[in-house]
């Protein structure tokens, strides 16, 4: 599984953990699912997508999804994100969309395809990194959140002034791996349609990620895709 990260400072920073337990212990569940026949979704060579695009000394946004799309065709190893494709795109995004309209007045609904975010610094981050096909949640508790916590302990020691976006309470539970003197937490429901009204509508996250990135010298980023 180790020869699917790629990208030279995340494999650097996360040759350990190939060893520890938990990872051959997910690596081998992984094993008996696909000895089963079980499409696990997104393919093999996206699993690490959202570590590949970018080296970790160039984060500057991390945000956290729970696990994969189970939509065959949708994930691709980014959370949130969606292959260029996929109409309708899934309500949680719909709603990102539509926050990003209302607070900096960018209109993305015509593409799913956060890539150009991950370009810039954006880590999109789900806690869990592959899932059964139209089988939601299957893979949790089986390693990958203690992988993906690593990632997250390694931004927060390793870079400086990130902004962590925290969707929801799944997201949230990773608050604790976080310096909140050192970076920028963003804590507020998630996009999906069962808890949006709760606070998502009206929480402004893309200007207040950018209001903070200039404020300690790094550029913005440019949320049109």
């Amino acid at each position: 599984m180790k020869n699917l990260l790629t990208q030279p400072t995340w494999r650097q920073a996360l040759k350990d953990e190939w060893q520890e337990s938990y990872m051959l212990e997910l690596s081998q569940f992984l094993e008996e699912e696909k000895k089963q026949d079980k499409t696990i979704l997104p393919p093999k060579h996206q699993w690490f997508t959202a570590l590949n695009v970018m080296p970790l000394g160039d984060v500057k946004v991390v945000i956290l999804g729970q696990d994969p799309y189970p939509t065959k065709g949708h994930a691709h190893g980014l959370c949130f994100s969606v292959l260029d494709d996929v109409k309708p795109l899934p309500k949680s995004l719909q709603n990102i969309n539509k926050e990003l309209l209302t607070d900096a007045r960018v209109d993305n609904s015509n593409t799913g395809n956060l890539l150009p975010w991950s370009r810039q610094g954006v880590l999109l981050l789900n806690a869990v990194l592959t899932v059964e096909a139209d089988n939601a949640n299957t893979h949790k508790d089986k390693g990958w959140e203690k992988f993906t916590d690593r990632v997250v302990e390694l931004v927060n020691s390793e870079c400086e002034h990130v902004v962590f976006v925290l969707w929801g309470t799944y997201a949230q539970k990773k608050a604790v791996l976080i310096d909140e003197f050192k970076h920028l937490v963003i804590k507020d429901p998630h996009p999906s349609p069962l808890s949006a009204y709760r606070g998502f509508w009206g929480s402004k996250p893309f200007s207040q990620i950018n209001s903070y990135l200039l404020r300690h010298n790094k550029k913005s980023i440019d949320w049109a895709l």
